[in-house]
């Protein structure tokens, strides 16, 4: 099993007609990074902090219809956070949130995970906005040093982070805890590091996401690998990202012997691609990258 640790969220999504008018669509990078696991036909857990309101019931049966496991969410009864993105012309999306005591910053660390974890996948909102994030971070430690696989996509969101400098310090400080890094250019530039200091403290492999450019990836070991991106008409880029995460993770939780990183890159390219055809986030089915 894939544990996905994070916010579940409302995207306020704009759309053409009428003018003006916003479409509720379930969101939250860990949340679609369930989902993605889930329409993969992978065994995924999503550990959250979920509302009650309607917003929260309609976040949870998302993911059911995807066969998420759900018996490390915990409900209350306060709102579900909101995010409001503007597309630019090239369909990439920058974010307006509301946050303000919202259910998903009372995530309390669970005593443990379910025996058959074997990767654990955090990042976003959830590891800025406290008290919850001390909790993400605290799950991050502990099963770390239990021996499963972690990654950390930052998923930088600046409207969120009120001091800069002690952010970019505490994520060096998660890094001798994570076994793959990924990141879009975006999150590198606000980060400001290079990869080879963030391999030298602890990850095996940092993956940058190079939107029309494709994927790279640097290993522990030297190597370099990369695939492009897929020529698609892009409706926008909400959830490829995440759909990115959920790729690496079905590919690597478990997996044998030594990474074939082209085939791996190759293949979140390709469900990427495949996100970025359709409004929101949306993330394709096993059926329609060949795997069923």
């Amino acid at each position: 099993m894939i544990v996905v640790g994070g916010e579940a969220l409302i995207d306020l999504v704009p759309v053409a007609e009428p003018p003006g008018a916003l479409l509720p669509r379930p969101g939250g990078g860990p949340y679609n990074t369930a989902l993605a696991l889930g329409r993969l036909g992978a065994g995924v857990a999503f550990c959250s902090r979920v509302s009650a309101d309607g917003f929260g019931e309609g976040l949870l049966a998302g993911l059911r219809a995807a066969g998420v496991d759900l018996s490390l969410v915990q409900r209350g009864p306060e709102p579900t956070t909101l995010a409001v993105p503007s597309l630019a012309p090239d369909g990439s999306a920058a974010y307006r949130f509301y946050t303000e005591g919202t259910a998903d910053r009372l995530f309390a660390l669970p005593p443990s995970l379910p025996p058959g974890a074997r990767a654990l996948a955090l990042g976003t909102c959830s590891l800025v906005l406290e008290p919850g994030a001390s909790a993400y971070e605290a799950l991050l430690l502990r099963e770390s040093r239990r021996g499963l696989l972690t990654l950390l996509d930052p998923n930088v969101r600046p409207a969120l982070i009120a001091d800069p400098a002690a952010y970019r310090e505490r994520f060096l400080g998660w890094l001798p805890y994570v076994s793959v890094l990924k990141l879009s250019e975006e999150d590198a530039a606000w980060l400001g590091g290079r990869v080879g200091d963030w391999l030298a403290a602890g990850p095996s492999a940092v993956v940058l996401t190079r939107g029309a450019a494709g994927l790279t990836v640097w290993t522990a070991e030297g190597e370099e690998y990369g695939a492009a991106a897929r020529p698609v008409t892009v409706a926008d880029t909400i959830g490829a990202g995440d759909t990115v995460n959920a790729a690496l993770l079905h590919r690597l939780a478990g997996a044998p012997g030594p990474v074939d990183w082209p085939a791996v890159l190759d293949f979140a390219a390709r469900a990427a691609a495949l996100t970025c055809t359709r409004a929101g986030a949306e993330p394709p089915y096993a059926s329609e990258l060949g795997l069923s």
